[in-house]
């Protein structure tokens, strides 16, 4: 068995990878190609938390694994991680487990990699400027995906905590210089979205952290928190004022995002606002951004198929390149 930290997995996977994986992992995904139940929840209400436990398998890519993640807001009061993970990856031929990586870093890097890839192929490809609401853990990660996906020369960062969104936007500045990009904090969301091209949200809101009307025509935004029923950071009027609406499931979305399930129970619009599936995209099966006047979002809640494939790659470089510690029970 291998043990495999964050600065190891960092090392042998890079963002750019990890947005083509998830590509991949949406295509298998919407043809069917992946068995990955819902994940299960348990609300730890004292703590005001929740523990979910996400698995998937994957033949064409032999990915076999389990993650258990744990959403704690109130972790960052006290200096520790607000989505702490352990991803477990298994023998599919064997059924052994054969790695234990970790899970925090996983989740960062496949979220971000996931709101990468669908900036790839949906935001208008002289996309100049980012916008990012939410400073917290995902932050570094959805910048890097960003980044990756489109030549930004400038990335605004809004928090509803103006302190940390300015050491956010300070460190990522330093980190992205040399690159010729700019990093900077804003004190409200509508001075971020402000000619933003990519609009990314990653919030544990439960109301809407912008204005519909801030959004210009042909940006695409990225919808990476609203993980519960109860959860909203997308105003509903953005579906409705968008061309393109994608999903990286529709079993899931409908089950767990409240900036959907909101307004289709209050009867704003139905199901149907929703175009197609992301892997049915890259497979061909539905057509994307038509015009640079259209406005595409992106809604995700994460799924396990996500996890499994990306931590599969991550051990087979581990292996090749000897990266990790091996030790036995």
């Amino acid at each position: 068995m291998r043990l495999i930290t964050r600065e190891e997995m960092r090392r042998v996977y890079s963002m750019e990878e990890a947005i083509e994986a998830m590509k991949l992992a949406f295509r298998l995904f919407s043809e069917g190609k992946a068995i990955v139940p819902l994940r299960t929840k348990i609300d730890v209400s004292k703590s005001e938390g929740q523990a979910l436990f996400m698995s998937a398998y994957v033949e064409e890519t032999m990915s076999l694994g389990l993650k258990i993640v744990s959403v704690f807001p109130n972790n960052v009061k006290v200096g520790k991680p607000a989505v702490p993970a352990t991803m477990v990856h298994m023998n599919p031929e064997t059924g052994e487990v054969c790695a234990i990586m970790d899970g925090t870093y996983l989740t960062q890097v496949r979220t971000g990699a996931a709101a990468g890839a669908a900036t790839d192929l949906l935001a208008r490809k002289n996309a100049s400027v980012g916008a990012l609401i939410g400073a917290g853990g995902q932050s570094s990660a959805q910048i890097e995906g960003m980044l990756a996906a489109r030549k930004l020369k400038e990335v605004r960062i809004y928090d509803a905590d103006g302190e940390r969104a300015q050491k956010t936007a300070e460190t990522q500045d330093r980190k992205w210089e040399k690159a010729g990009v700019r990093i900077l904090a804003t004190k409200s969301a509508e001075e971020a979205l402000r000619d933003a091209d990519v609009i990314t949200t990653v919030t544990t809101a439960r109301d809407p952290v912008f204005p519909a009307e801030a959004v210009k025509r042909g940006a695409h935004i990225n919808g990476v928190g609203s993980f519960k029923p109860d959860m909203q950071e997308i105003p509903p009027e953005i579906y409705l004022k968008a061309n393109r609406v994608f999903v990286e499931s529709r079993e899931a979305v409908l089950s767990e995002a409240g900036d959907l399930i909101i307004p289709i129970k209050g009867g704003l619009f139905t199901e149907k606002i929703i175009t197609g599936e992301l892997g049915e995209l890259v497979a061909g099966k539905v057509e994307g951004r038509k015009s640079d006047e259209e406005i595409t979002l992106f809604k995700t809640v994460g799924i396990g198929v996500q996890d499994a494939v990306a931590a599969g790659e991550i051990y087979k470089r581990a292996v090749e390149q000897n990266v990790g510690t091996e030790f036995t029970f």
